[in-house]
């Protein structure tokens, strides 16, 4: 396992200061997106995959994952809204063009949230349904594709999650954070670790989908065992956030992946 930095973390920062700042942390690895400063330009990644990759060419860090929308938000164009699969299947096609030209082994998404008129289970079959469809579209390709189950979305436990692995094979951008925050203890949210394609690290706690180092309750050399025991050798990129979104607004992001690149550096040191 390996660490890296995820450019939305920086917000006022280019990408390619967020690359540099990356560097001096000596995690040397940044996972790209379309946000704040950084924000890689979509429509060039949809127009001409090549040339958006040949645009992080001279970054000077690897990039172990790229974080696609297909619409805007959380809602836009999302996996559970009927009618937008067509669609998703042209631009995923383009994304993994990119991701391929720019050496980025894996893509994740979102997984659609409850839309007006849908049930969850309503919101699980529509998603369910996309994804075997957009896995048939990787298929092509050398990067895999991988989902983030979050606060908001339809799929906010493990056993819905693990239901739409069976029903599909889909694997997962897994963040603890995002399960600890509405309140499933760490040993419940373990049995996703075997399905993890990318990791998302962060402090939190019931309530709190970020928290300082010191107040959260995810016990992180546990967690980094798990990962190893389930035979995890990704990429763990530290996701202290500065944005509106569940209020995590608060924290010096700066210290805090200081706090958790030290925490992962001595848990290492024991192997």
């Amino acid at each position: 396992m390996r660490l890296s930095l995820t450019a939305w973390s920086l917000p006022q920062c280019s990408l390619q200061e967020a690359a540099n700042i990356s560097k001096a942390l000596g995690i040397g690895a940044l996972d790209v997106g379309l946000f704040y400063r950084s924000a890689l330009d979509k429509e060039l990644v949809l127009k001409d995959p090549e040339a958006a990759a040949a645009g992080l060419e001279g970054l000077g860090v690897d990039i172990p994952n790229y974080y696609h929308l297909f619409g805007e938000g959380l809602e836009g164009q999302n996996l559970a809204l009927p009618g937008t699969l067509a669609q998703n299947e042209k631009d995923l096609a383009q994304v993994l063009r990119f991701a391929d030209a720019a050496g980025i082994p894996t893509v994740f998404t979102l997984p659609g949230v409850v839309n007006a008129g849908q049930s969850r289970d309503d919101a699980a079959k529509v998603s369910a349904e996309s994804l075997k469809a957009l896995l048939a579209v990787a298929e092509d390709y050398a990067a895999n594709i991988c989902i983030e189950p979050h606060v908001h979305s339809w799929a906010e436990s493990p056993d819905r999650v693990l239901k739409l692995i069976e029903q599909t094979g889909i694997k997962l951008a897994l963040d603890y954070s995002h399960f600890a925050c509405l309140g499933y203890r760490q040993d419940e949210i373990d049995v996703l670790a075997p399905h993890a394609l990318h990791v998302h690290l962060r402090q939190a706690r019931m309530g709190v989908l970020q928290a300082k180092m010191a107040e959260g309750t995810l016990n992180f050399p546990a967690m980094f065992g798990a990962l190893r025991g389930a035979g995890y050798s990704g990429a763990l990129a530290i996701e202290n956030v500065h944005q509106a979104y569940m209020n995590t607004l608060f924290d010096d992001v700066l210290t805090e992946t200081i706090l958790m690149r030290d925490c992962f550096k001595d848990w290492e040191k024991g192997l």
